[in-house]
């Protein structure tokens, strides 16, 4: 399909006896807005190291944009195009959200690593950078090391680290993860903003952030598919509803 930009057929993951992932179909369409949900141990986290080259699978395929992408290294599937929110290392802890940015930004561009020069004889790295930060109203505290930030303005960090790598697929991984109430909204926000040609895929426990965000979700129970379909057509699925309740959690939105 032409208009499918991620595509996984048939992906199965076995971990000795353990079929972590079974024989998952999942098409993104451009510019998607499509969560992944499904109760603790579904095997969303599996999926998403089998999209990013983390895991490889036992069998099934990958493409992007119609290329074949099942054996390609991580790092090369950044270049292509697909990147995933993650959590901030070492590497930046003692470094501030500005610097961080001009880093990703300036490789990016093949600058390597000539942020530590001033970053205004960097034109064009300066000015991507302050559209980041004020996209992800980081700019009160672009000179702050990302060690000491509001738990909540490191997840918006996150995001912005991937958004710098000019993503054309965005899997979004649990955005709003152990972040305080008060700190959610700037988050929703955020999300709700992401530029429209930008694919992204949601990973996400918070109904609340994926009823408003999704156009369409797929529904993963131990490894399997169990449904797919508009975010109403989720939320009426009884067979949705018998699995959370089994699990103790709640698909239900306000």
């Amino acid at each position: 399909m032409a208009d499918t930009v991620l595509a996984c057929e048939g992906l199965v993951k076995r971990f000795g006896g353990i079929t972590a992932t079974n024989n998952v179909t999942l098409r993104l369409q451009r510019g998607a807005r499509h969560a992944l949900i499904g109760p603790n141990g579904a095997g969303k986290t599996t999926l998403i190291n089998l999209l990013t080259g983390v895991l490889e699978p036992t069998s099934g395929r990958i493409t992007l944009d119609g290329d074949d992408i099942t054996k390609l290294a991580p790092h090369r599937r950044v270049r292509r195009g697909m990147v995933r929110t993650f959590q901030i290392n070492q590497l930046f802890a003692s470094m501030t959200p500005l610097q961080t940015l001009a880093l990703v930004v300036s490789q990016q561009r093949g600058l390597g690593n000539r942020f530590w020069q001033k970053l205004g004889q960097e034109r064009e790295v300066a000015e991507r950078c302050e559209q980041l930060l004020a996209q992800f109203r980081l700019a009160e505290v672009m000179d702050v090391p990302t060690e000491v930030l509001a738990y909540g303005k490191r997840r918006l960090l996150e995001i912005a680290i991937a958004l710098a790598c000019e993503p054309r697929v965005l899997l979004l991984d649990e955005p709003v993860a152990g972040v305080p109430a008060g700190e959610r909204e700037e988050i929703l926000q955020t999300v709700a903003a992401l530029p429209a040609d930008v694919s992204v895929l949601l990973i996400e426990h918070d109904m609340d952030l994926v009823f408003s965000f999704a156009k369409r979700m797929t529904v993963l129970v131990n490894g399997t598919v169990l449904t797919e379909g508009s975010p109403e057509e989720i939320a009426s699925d009884p067979r949705v509803k018998e699995v959370y309740l089994g699990h103790g959690e709640e698909v239900a939105h306000g």
